[in-house]
């Protein structure tokens, strides 16, 4: 059987002179990727069944665009034949250009014809991919697309992953619409990605990326609680473990460097296999995501990386939870002194990138201080009970729910920020999604490096207009003298700063563009909007912000 491609192509990490690109393949194969006179070729590995490959091509120029070509066993498969869409390509960084990055966070599968757009909104990545295909402006190019949580949904499923489920087993068997092992998940990428024009896109657009709970489950790992719930059904242990093994497979794998990829122990069994036949992966990956889940010592999902005169770190806000609730904490103690060694100045800009919100709206942050310590017991048995309902019933376990975790990370962020660990950057910058809504905060400081938080969700997944009020008075106007009057009430310390919302909040489907310029750190909100044709969505701008910097000039850099 003649072997065909499945998913992708998918650029994801490039730098200077690299770049690697993901597929899923209907057999096992040999990919090519050709750009201009040169060509690198990978072997597929199998895992359940499913065959992936990840080429690595070296030894590219800086600061240079390549159109490329991929082909399956000799037979070219990319770009398809007829495509509508220009020629796909790579494009390497140059090391004076300046940032240019587009993020965002909670995009759900659903088909992107009317009825697709009537109940979950236009789909913000798809409206900006047929801009893109339809612009020669190679400098407005993203150097980075970062996909901040929830790229799939395995909680609340569409209708035609209901479909797929249904024609393997009963919805009525537990977790029911809800995914449960590894193949429903590969047929849920394969419906978040195939779309033509998102297909196009982020086979030309590098991308990185980091899981929020949807890619597992709503609120994973918000309590102890939560996590004997689901250790007491019959069916976690192979959602968790399924969970964790795709997501290596089609999310995290394409986050390395060559370097970082070369001590992944998975890739090491990858690249060392050299027989005829394809390496089944199966085995290692399942114990790999068991062990993983059981002791989030051994692996680390957060990474680091430089482009330009910017740093970002990437940071797992999920699975490194310490939830024992004499020790809770967002971040175990390897991670925190991983994040430690990395959050530091030398660069123009530092930018966080976690799912959660760092700086929610301050009354959503006060209630969150609030609501953990009542569930540790601040207002006895009765009220810690009442904290875990909360807690569990309306999401409240943020950042904000984590107090020990966001006053250490506050405090570097100071650090950072006041020249006190390395030449201060002109700003330190949080990048987050999650709330289903957008905004921009900023840290009350009149000195140093401004610290902010960005926040842009959903892509495509909307609030509901009725809870959009609830989440607007939650989250500002009296909520925050009253959520620091409760917050009080249970002895909750002052955060170590106050922060103001300084643009937002505003709920469409969006993608953000962030650009590093002369004025300062840009930031642009982008949705979709339809003007009779669902097939050729436009791209419409919400909101522009432009961070100023307090001083001038930027700093040395420092390598990672």
């Amino acid at each position: 059987m003649t072997a065909s491609l499945v998913l992708g192509p998918m650029l994801r990490y490039v730098d200077e002179t690299s770049a690697a690109l993901w597929v899923e393949t209907s057999e096992a194969c040999t990919v090519e990727l050709r750009a201009g006179p040169d060509a690198w070729t990978a072997s597929t590995f199998g895992a359940h069944g499913h065959h992936y490959a990840l080429v690595e091509a070296a030894g590219l120029p800086p600061g240079t665009t390549l159109e490329y070509t991929v082909t399956i066993d000799g037979e070219r498969c990319w770009p398809e034949p007829d495509s509508p869409f220009p020629a796909p390509s790579i494009r390497t960084l140059h090391p004076e250009r300046r940032l240019r990055l587009a993020f965002g966070s909670c995009r759900t599968s659903v088909p992107h014809d009317t009825m697709g757009n009537a109940t979950h909104g236009v789909d913000a990545l798809r409206a900006y991919a047929m801009h893109r295909a339809h612009t020669d402006d190679d400098d407005a190019r993203p150097d980075l697309v970062a996909f901040l949580g929830d790229q799939v949904y395995a909680d609340s499923t569409s209708k035609e992953m209901k479909e797929f489920i249904s024609s393997r087993r009963s919805l009525h068997e537990p977790p029911g619409e809800e995914l449960k092992d590894y193949e429903e998940y590969a047929h849920l990428y394969k419906l978040a990605w195939s779309d033509p024009a998102n297909r196009w896109l982020l086979s030309t657009l590098p991308s990185a990326m980091i899981f929020d709970d949807h890619d597992i489950r709503d609120d994973w790992n918000a309590s102890l609680s939560w996590r004997k719930k689901m250790h007491g059904t019959t069916w976690w242990h192979g959602r968790i473990v399924a969970g964790l093994a795709s997501y290596w497979v089609y999310q995290h794998l394409g986050n390395l460097s060559s370097a970082a990829r070369t001590e992944d122990p998975l890739w090491q069994k990858i690249a060392s296999h050299h027989g005829p036949e394809e390496l089944d992966l199966t085995a290692d990956l399942d114990s790999f995501a068991e062990r993983a889940d059981a002791d989030p010592l051994s692996y680390r999902w957060s990474y680091c990386r430089d482009i330009g005169d910017a740093r970002i770190i990437t940071v797992d806000s999920r699975a490194a939870r310490v939830l024992e609730p004499a020790r809770r904490s967002l971040l175990d103690e390897t991670e925190l002194t991983w994040l430690d060694e990395h959050f530091r100045g030398g660069v123009r800009h530092l930018l966080i990138a976690t799912s959660l919100p760092f700086l929610l709206p301050r009354g959503l942050h006060h209630i969150e201080s609030w609501d953990e310590a009542l569930a540790e017991g601040a207002w006895g048995r009765l009220g810690s009970r009442m904290g875990e309902v909360l807690r569990q019933g309306l999401d409240l376990e943020h950042w904000g729910a984590f107090q020990r975790s966001f006053r250490a990370v506050a405090a570097l962020a100071c650090e950072v920020a006041d020249g006190k660990r390395g030449p201060a950057p002109q700003t330190v910058t949080f990048l987050s999604g999650d709330v289903h809504f957008s905004y921009i905060a900023e840290v009350n400081r009149s000195s140093g490096s401004r610290i902010l938080q960005a926040v842009c969700s959903p892509i495509r997944n909307p609030l509901p207009r009725a809870l959009r009020f609830a989440t607007v008075v939650m989250s500002y106007g009296v909520a925050s003298p009253l959520g620091a009057l409760v917050a009080r009430s249970a002895r909750v310390p002052k955060p170590p700063f106050s922060w103001t919302s300084i643009k937002g909040p505003w709920f469409d489907n969006n993608l953000a563009l962030l650009e590093d310029t002369d004025s300062g750190l840009q930031l642009r909100w982008a949705t979709g909007v339809v003007n009779g044709n669902p097939d050729s969505p436009e791209l419409q701008e919400v909101a522009r912000h432009t961070i100023a910097p307090r001083r001038a000039g930027a700093p040395r850099k420092e390598p990672v």
